[in-house]
C-alpha cells in the first residue's frame, strides 16, 4: 500500500484528468483503432509464428505502440515546466527588461509566456497542443517531437500491413462477369485458417487505412515543422517574435540588425539543447546559452518594444451590436460564419458601447482587447480575443498611444 501511495499521489490524479479532453480521447483512439487492426492483419498476412520475417514484423508493431504511447504519456503528464508563481529575477534591475504577468502575480522569466490554457507561465512555451491537453514547452519538447517522428512511422509500417492484408486476401476472389462484379469475402485462405478475412474486417481494415495515411501525413508535417525550430534552437512562438522584429525594424527604418539570441551557430548544438540521453533538456528553463554577439534579456527587450508598437498601432474600436462570444455567430452573416478565424484564440462577448482596441484582424473578424474599467484591472482581469468586425465601428479619435493606463507591461 504505501508502495501504491508513493506513486499515486493527489497530483498525479489530477493529471489524469488531462486525459478527458477531446483531443487526447481522438489521439487514443486513433492510436488504439491502428495497433489493433494491424496486429490483426498481421496474423491473417502474415503468421508470426511461421516464419523469422513474420516475428520481426509482429514484434516491431509492438514496440512502434510501446514507443508512440510511451513519448505520447511523457510530453502529456511530464509537462512543459512552469515559471514558479510570483517569480522574480535574482538581480532586481533585470527586472526591467521583463513582462509581468498579472495572473501569475510575477515577472516572466526569458522565454517563458503565459498560457490561457493552462493558466500558468509556461517554460519555452511552444504552443499548447490539443492533442496532448498540455503545453508543449522546456521539459517535455523531446517527448513531444520524439512521439512525431514515431507516430508516422508505425502508421507506414501500419498501412503497409493493411495494404497487403487486403491485396492477398482479395486476389483470385474476385471475378469479373460482363456487367457484373461479384466478391465472395467468405473464402478463406487454406494457410490461414485461423482467422477469416470477412466483410466486417474488410471495411475495418479499409478504415485503418484510412486513419494510419491521414496520421502519416499530417503528423509527419508537424514533425518537419519542430525540427526546422529545434535546429535553430527556437519555439514556434520565437519564430513568430522573430518575424515581428524584421517587420518592426523595416517600418521605422531604424538600421538596427536583430540577431536572435538563443540561436548557437552549429544545428547539432541546438539539437542537443533539446534531445539528451538522459531525456531532460539541458538548463533550469530560466538561464539560456546565448549567442556571442546577445545577453539573456535580448529577445525579451524586443518583446517590450514590440508590446509598445502594438499599443501605437492599435485602433480603437466601439461596439455597435451586441455579441454573445459565439465561435460561429450565424446572426452575424454567412460570411461571418464560414470564416471564423481557425485558431483556438478565446472570441469575447460584446455589448453596446463597449470600447475594444483592435490590434489585427481579417476582413470578417478583428482581434482586440476590451477597454475595463479600473476595478476589473486591479483585479488583473484582461479580456481579449476576436469579434465580429460587423459588430463594432472605428471611433474618429483614437486614444491608443495616450492612454496611460495601459503602459505597464503586462502578459
Amino acid at each position: 500500500m504505501n508502495f501504491f501511495s508513493s506513486f499515486v499521489t493527489f497530483e498525479n490524479l489530477h493529471e489524469v484528468r488531462r486525459l478527458c479532453h477531446w483531443g487526447p480521447i481522438i489521439a487514443l483512439s486513433v492510436i488504439a483503432i491502428c495497433s489493433t487492426m494491424a496486429m490483426v492483419d498481421s496474423i491473417i498476412w502474415y503468421w508470426p509464428l511461421d516464419t523469422t520475417g513474420g516475428s520481426i514484423n509482429f514484434i516491431m508493431l509492438i514496440n512502434w505502440t510501446v514507443l508512440i504511447l510511451y513519448n505520447y504519456f511523457n510530453a502529456m503528464f511530464v509537462g512543459p515546466g512552469y515559471i514558479p508563481l510570483g517569480w522574480k529575477p535574482k538581480d532586481q534591475p533585470d527586472a526591467q527588461y521583463l513582462q509581468y504577468c498579472r495572473v501569475c502575480q510575477g515577472y516572466k522569466a526569458p522565454r517563458s509566456h503565459h498560457c490561457r490554457k493552462c493558466n500558468r507561465c509556461v517554460m519555452k512555451m511552444d504552443h499548447h497542443c490539443p492533442w496532448i491537453n498540455n503545453c508543449c514547452g522546456h521539459l517535455n519538447h523531446a517527448y513531444f517531437t520524439s512521439f512525431l517522428l514515431l507516430a508516422p512511422l508505425g502508421c507506414s509500417h501500419a498501412a503497409v500491413i493493411f495494404i497487403m492484408t487486403m491485396y492477398t486476401q482479395l486476389y483470385e476472389r474476385i471475378s469479373f462477369g460482363w456487367s457484373t462484379v461479384k466478391i465472395d469475402m467468405s473464402a478463406v485462405r487454406q494457410f490461414q485458417p485461423l482467422m477469416p478475412f470477412s466483410v466486417p474486417a474488410f471495411a475495418a481494415t479499409l478504415f485503418a487505412l484510412g486513419l494510419a495515411l491521414g496520421t502519416t501525413i499530417a503528423v509527419g508535417m508537424l514533425f518537419f515543422i519542430q525540427m526546422k525550430v529545434i535546429l535553430r534552437n527556437k519555439t514556434s512562438i520565437e519564430s513568430w517574435i522573430e518575424e515581428k522584429a524584421k517587420d518592426r525594424i523595416q517600418h521605422y527604418q531604424t538600421g538596427e540588425v536583430f540577431v536572435f539570441p538563443y540561436d548557437l551557430g552549429s544545428r547539432w548544438i541546438n539539437f542537443k539543447q533539446v534531445f539528451t540521453w538522459s531525456g531532460t533538456p539541458r538548463g533550469d528553463g530560466l538561464q539560456w546559452p546565448v549567442h556571442p554577439q546577445c545577453h539573456q534579456h535580448t529577445l525579451t527587450i524586443e518583446q517590450l518594444k514590440q508590446k509598445a508598437d502594438k499599443r501605437v498601432r492599435s485602433v480603437q474600436y466601439r461596439a455597435v451590436d451586441d455579441y454573445n462570444g459565439a465561435c460561429c455567430p450565424l446572426s452575424k452573416g454567412v460570411q461571418t460564419f464560414f470564416r471564423t478565424p481557425c485558431t483556438e484564440e478565446p472570441r469575447i462577448p460584446l455589448s453596446k458601447g463597449d470600447t475594444i482596441m483592435a490590434t489585427r484582424g481579417t476582413k470578417w473578424w478583428m482581434y482586440g482587447d476590451k477597454v475595463l474599467s479600473e476595478e476589473q484591472m486591479t483585479t488583473g482581469e484582461r479580456v481579449r480575443g476576436w469579434f465580429p468586425r460587423r459588430c463594432v465601428e472605428k471611433c474618429h479619435y483614437d486614444t491608443a498611444a495616450s492612454d496611460s493606463t495601459s503602459d505597464k507591461k503586462v502578459n
